[in-house]
């Protein structure tokens, strides 16, 4: 894994589950070095039960936002990888305005996780391994 240091964490009264608590950057900041570790969330998903998908938020060229899919772990529709990491970088950041972020998925956001994406003001969002530039967030219904 790029450095995910792993602790014991509650969310909605649940039992600990593990969760990612400290980020370790990539030693080359890239956009293959952070689609890579977009796909380290993935594997942290995959390894704990859940859908394989994973995502990451990025600023200044550091990542402040983890998300592995959360949907069957936490009996929660709405914890893809994609809110998840907007959620982490939220709470670590201590803003909801994520302005000056951009999001790498491992793959193509869903609308209801572009649409957070927009509300959360991220500037652009990349998916893939090879980080298929998506644009900027669009809001459509």
């Amino acid at each position: 894994m790029v450095g995910c240091t792993i602790q014991p964490s509650r969310r909605n009264g649940d039992e600990a589950t593990p969760e990612p608590s400290s980020i370790v950057q990539p030693a080359a900041p890239s956009p293959a070095a952070f689609a890579d570790y977009a796909f380290e969330m993935q594997r942290l998903a995959l390894a704990k039960g859940d859908q394989a998908f994973g995502a990451i938020i990025v600023k200044a060229n550091r990542v402040v936002g983890l998300g592995p899919s959360r949907v069957i772990v936490h009996h929660d529709a709405t914890a893809h990888a994609e809110m998840e990491a907007l959620r982490d970088a939220a709470r670590r950041l201590g803003v909801a305005d994520l302005s000056g972020c951009v999001m790498y998925s491992t793959s193509r956001p869903c609308r209801m996780c572009e649409a957070a994406s927009y509300w959360a003001r991220l500037d652009r969002m990349y998916f893939g391994a090879a980080a298929t530039d998506a644009g900027p967030p669009q809001y459509s219904c």
